[in-house]
Formats: C-alpha cells, structure tokens, sequence
C-alpha cells in the first residue's frame, strides 16, 4: 500500500481545506495518508478548535480519525500555537532542528506531498 504524508506549510485557510479533504478522502479509499502541520500553517491550530471557525467540522473529523502525524514544534512556538497544539494531544515534531524530518518519511517510504 502506498502511504503519503501532506506537508501543510501554507497558513491559508483555502489551502489548508484541501489538506483536511484530501487526508479524508484517502482515508475512505483505504489509502494511508497523514498530515504534517509545519510553518504558518501552524497558528491554525490554535483556530479551528473554535466552533465559529469555518473549518472547525472537517478538523474535528480529522483528528478523530488520527490522521495528524504531528505539528512542527518550532513553528508552533514561533506562531503562538504551541500551547494549543498541546491542548488537543497533537504530537510535536521536531527531530530535525525542532522541525519535523521529511527525511525519515522519505526512508519509510511515503510520497510526500507539500501545500
């Protein structure tokens, strides 16, 4: 079976939609597929736990399916996130510099797919 890890890095909510869709749709086609939440992206985090937010369904359907790898622990604290990130048990990531590795996904042979 092929995997795949979604490397979110943009911090627009129009962008990130698509990472929430397509985790769920490989999910309901038997694929295995994970995100990873690295850059701006990050201070989401801290919003779509709202009710009020627009992506708040499609994210709690996320991560009740597992389908976060984890949120880059750096990033996190440098966006204002971390906390949140902590809140919701999301693991952290950060075996490379306090960023997470696409290096190891690479070895565990995932495709890597970046946003």
């Amino acid at each position: 079976m092929s995997k795949a890890i979604l490397f979110v890095f943009n911090g627009d909510p129009m962008c990130f939609v698509h990472v929430l869709l397509n985790a769920l749709e490989m999910q309901a086609r038997g694929q295995y597929g994970r995100i990873v939440i690295e850059g701006s992206a990050t201070r989401l985090v801290a919003e779509l736990p709202k009710p009020e937010n627009p992506l708040h369904g499609l994210w709690e359907k996320v991560k009740a399916a597992g389908l976060v790898e984890g949120v880059c622990k750096a990033c996190a604290q440098k966006m204002g996130s971390l906390a949140a990130a902590q809140e919701q048990n999301l693991p952290l990531l950060d075996e490379m510099n306090g960023h997470p590795s696409m290096a190891r996904f690479r070895e565990a042979g995932f495709d890597i797919v970046t946003f």
